[in-house]
């Protein structure tokens, strides 16, 4: 299934970095900014998440949530979160099954190779649960002030 705007955000539980069990559900009534990213400490996923949290303080002022999320382990999270000082929760989805309910994991190439990866995309929950809007394959750079904008509209 391919998720479009105003269609139910799949709900799910995963567990963060302190391996906490997070829910969506915990969320409702807050705008949820919901970001896969492919993995920990690489060059543009380190990018977007320090995007995020240079813009963190103007999410929160809005009442936004920002949740991040990859096939990392809780270790892998706990160090990156802390070496570049990340507010928000990163979430594991370890086998990609939340990823995938979210038309976000699949096959990649790379260097002429395939393999089963994440997507960079990014979903905007509305506070009733629906997809609000949908980023695909977005640029890490840019893509945070991007969003607040788009919201700020």
């Amino acid at each position: 299934m391919i998720l479009q705007i105003g269609d139910p955000a799949p709900d799910f539980t995963l567990p963060d970095l302190h391996e906490t069990p997070i829910g969506l559900s915990t969320f409702k009534g807050q705008r949820v900014v919901l970001y896969f990213y492919p993995r920990d400490n690489t060059p543009g996923c380190t990018k977007e998440a320090i995007g995020f949290r240079e813009s963190y303080a103007a999410y929160q002022a809005q009442n936004i949530v920002i949740l991040g999320i990859s096939t990392d382990t809780a270790k892998s999270h706990e160090k990156f979160a802390t070496k570049y000082d990340l507010p928000f929760p990163l979430l594991c989805d370890e086998g990609g099954k939340i990823a995938a309910e979210y038309d976000s994991y699949g096959l990649k190439k790379f260097m002429g190779k395939e393999y089963m990866g994440i997507s960079r995309n990014t979903f905007v929950i509305s506070p009733d649960g629906k997809i609000e809007k949908i980023y695909k394959k977005v640029k890490p750079e840019a893509h945070a002030a991007q969003i607040l904008a788009d919201l700020s509209t």
